[in-house]
């Protein structure tokens, strides 16, 4: 077991020998990419609140199923990015996709301003998907290089806290600048102005980890036994997807998630504009359940490294559950307000939670692979929820869609209790 994180690591074989593990010892490396991190979940907050008014009030599309194609497209493209930028970090460092990543973004803020048909709007998420892929998963997999196995948990907390914080924050201002300004272009606007930062950051200030995880795998203990660094790609994806219990009930629990996320994403402001609420409300109601889920991540995060992270995952599931009844039963601001915080709470348990389980059963050499294909589950997530929640919104209306999104999320969080191993670092 490698050193606490309160004490230098011993230099190690094969490693270059300045390089330490520990959040300490990292810490402004650390903190750096936890602003990046910020400015990449303000990109993707530029849209939560004005894209689905876009859809119905420039666009003018009445089917939900058509609105939700941005969502679809972006959740495809961000998934299979994902799976790749675990497979390219490793091949040719960290730094270099991080970079990528924001070069690519840089369209889509004049696709957004510009775009005269909806297929621009959709284009424009394609590229989004593809750049978010590329960038968050970098950022997780770089802050879990730094911090070592001792603080995975609290790592993955601050970076997911920061980057949805940054789509909170987005979504609360892009509203009210919509209500001032119009739907377009002042919300994207901000958007451009965050993709800019980002780039420069990762250009001039960002350093390359790579190689703290080769100074962990050398003294890694391997769960799976004669594995280590010789898996392919290819065993890979069968362990994290179904053949391992812990990693396969984190990849069903990350896809349930993040398609709750997408449905939440389209068809919510909709619901909300339909039962009368202006647009700073709806961007209140936007913003509140990522600044929870942001907020409540600092916490959590750390918890999961002394509690584990098993019941945090399906405790969250089942809250997730309960907000999103809430939601489909309930009529009004303040009923919606008391469900997205509970939306917010359930999912901060889960998400960085499931990262570090990811983080805790990997191998160091194979666990940015691992990460990109949970990944990959996770953001399919996006595509399944908004095809599921725009055919079943479109047949039935937008509640009973809620309602049984709601149902399969509880019996995800049971797939969880059932299956799951207990995964904090000492097992």
């Amino acid at each position: 077991m490698p050193a606490p994180d309160t004490e230098p690591s011993p230099r190690r074989t094969g490693a270059p020998s300045a390089v330490v593990l520990g959040l300490r010892q990292n810490v402004a490396q650390f903190m750096l990419l936890v602003a990046v991190n910020a400015l990449v979940g303000g990109t993707l907050g530029q849209e939560r609140t004005v894209l689905p008014l876009l859809a119905s009030d420039v666009f003018h599309l009445d089917k939900y199923t058509s609105a939700l194609t941005y969502i679809l497209a972006f959740g495809l493209a961000k998934a299979a990015t994902n799976y790749f930028a675990g497979t390219l970090s490793d091949r040719y460092g960290r730094k270099p996709v991080l970079v990528a990543g924001w070069l690519i973004a840089l369209p889509v803020p004049l696709l957004l301003i510009f775009g005269t048909s909806w297929s621009w709007i959709v284009a424009a998420n394609v590229i989004l998907g593809v750049s978010q892929g590329l960038t968050w998963s970098t950022t997780v997999v770089m802050k879990m290089d730094l911090v070592g196995p001792n603080r995975r948990g609290l790592a993955m907390g601050f970076n997911e806290a920061a980057g949805y914080l940054g789509v909170a924050g987005t979504a609360l201002v892009t509203g009210y600048l919509a209500a001032s300004y119009g739907l377009r272009p002042a919300p994207f606007l901000l958007g451009a102005a965050y993709i800019a930062l980002g780039l420069g950051l990762s250009v001039l200030a960002v350093k390359e980890t790579h190689h703290h995880a080769k100074t962990e795998a050398a003294n890694h203990v391997d769960a799976h036994s004669g594995a280590g660094a010789a898996l392919s790609t290819r065993e890979i994806f069968t362990l994290t997807s179904f053949r391992d219990r812990s990693l396969s009930s984190v990849s069903q629990a990350g896809l349930v998630n993040n398609l709750n996320d997408g449905l939440a994403w389209g068809l919510f402001p909709v619901l909300f504009a339909g039962a009368g609420l202006s647009i700073e409300r709806i961007g209140i109601l936007a913003a509140v359940y990522p600044a929870v889920w942001g907020a409540v991540q600092l916490v959590t995060g750390a918890a999961s490294d002394r509690l584990g992270r098993k019941w945090l995952i399906a405790g969250g599931m089942f809250i997730q559950a309960v907000g999103l009844a809430i939601v489909a039963a309930g009529h009004g601001f303040e009923i919606w307000l008391l469900a997205a915080v509970l939306l917010g709470v359930g999912t901060a348990m889960v998400y960085p939670t499931l990262l570090a389980a990811i983080g805790d059963v990997a191998h160091p050499q194979w666990r940015a692979r691992s990460v990109g294909i949970y990944r990959l589950w996770r953001d399919g997530g996006f595509a399944v929820g908004a095809l599921l929640s725009g055919i079943l919104a479109d047949a039935y209306g937008i509640p009973v869609a809620i309602a049984v999104v709601a149902a399969l999320t509880a019996a995800s969080g049971l797939i969880v209790a059932v299956r799951m191993r207990g995964t904090d670092h000492h097992a």
